[in-house]
C-alpha cells in the first residue's frame, strides 16, 4: 500500500503546528519515526489513521483520499495506547471482536493467532479468563499488538510498539515485525523511541522536530550513528 501525505497541517493548541509539505511511504517499505516527545509523531499517526482530521492537506492510500474512501481500513493494523483495547473483554473476547471487523471466521482467527501464543504466554488461547483491565501494561501490549498483526495488514501503524515489553518479547516482536516486512511485503510506520529497533527493522527512517520532518535518512551502516548525533545535539551539559 502507498501513502501519500501532501501539505498537511494540524494544530494542536496556540503554540504547536504539525506540518509536512510531502511524504510519500512506498509500497513494502518499512518507516521509522523518531523524535522526542511533543515532536508530533502520535499526531501524525493519529492524521494517518484518520483519528483526527488535518486543518489543511490531502492524504491518500493508493491514490485514494482516505478520508472518502475507508476501504484501507479493512487492509491496515494498529495498535496506538490503550485507548484501542475495551478493558471489559477478555484478551480471546477481544480478538474475536477484531477478527470479526475483518471478516475472518473463528477458525481462520484461531489459525491467524498461533503463531503468538508463545508472545502471549499469560494464558492459553481460547481459554483467557481476566479481563484486559486486569493485566500488567506489557501483556495489555501484547493483546493489543496480536490483534494489529494477526491479520498479516498491507499497512500497519505502531506507536512506542517495543515500550512496557520484557527483552524476550521484544525480541518476538522484532522477529514478528521483520517476517511481515519481508514475506508479506506489509508498509510499515512505526514510531519509537528506540533507536536500535528502528534502525535494525525499518529501510527509512524519518527525523520529527517541533512539528517538522528534519532528516529523511536510508538506513544505512552509519544510520544508529547519526541518529545519535542527532539528538545529542539536544543534550544540555
Amino acid at each position: 500500500m502507498q501513502i501519500d501525505v501532501q501539505d498537511i497541517e494540524k494544530r494542536n493548541g496556540p503554540t504547536f503546528t504539525l506540518s509536512v509539505p510531502n511524504l510519500t511511504i512506498k509500497p513494502g517499505e518499512a518507516v521509522g519515526l523518531v523524535g522526542n516527545n511533543g515532536a508530533g509523531k502520535t499526531t501524525l499517526l493519529r492524521l494517518l489513521l484518520d483519528l483526527t482530521r488535518p486543518n489543511k492537506g490531502a492524504i491518500a492510500f493508493n491514490a485514494q483520499p482516505h478520508a472518502e474512501n475507508p476501504s484501507w481500513r479493512q487492509h491496515t493494523g494498529s495498535y496506538l495506547d490503550e485507548s484501542f483495547l475495551i478493558d471489559f473483554l477478555t484478551a480471546d473476547e477481544y480478538w474475536h471482536f477484531v477478527g470479526s471487523t475483518y471478516g475472518l471466521r473463528p477458525s481462520a482467527l484461531a489459525l491467524a493467532l498461533r503463531p503468538f501464543q508463545s508472545f502471549y504466554d499469560h494464558e492459553p488461547f481460547g481459554r483467557t479468563t481476566k479481563y484486559l483491565r486486569e493485566l500488567s501494561k506489557g501483556n495489555m501490549k501484547k493483546v493489543g499488538l496480536i490483534a494489529a498483526l494477526c491479520t498479516e495488514p498491507q499497512f500497519l501503524v505502531l506507536d512506542e510498539p517495543f515500550a512496557n515489553l520484557d527483552p524476550r518479547s521484544q525480541l518476538q516482536l522484532r522477529s514478528y515485525l521483520r517476517t511481515l516486512h519481508a514475506e508479506h511485503g506489509t508498509t510499515m510506520l512505526l514510531s519509537s523511541h528506540d533507536l536500535l529497533h528502528v534502525t535494525d527493522i525499518c529501510d527509512r527512517i524519518l527525523v520529527l522536530k517541533e512539528g517538522t520532518i528534519v532528516q529523511d535518512l536510508p538506513r544505512s551502516e552509519v544510520s544508529l550513528g547519526a541518529l545519535e548525533a542527532f539528538f545529542a545535539e539536544d543534550v544540555v551539559e
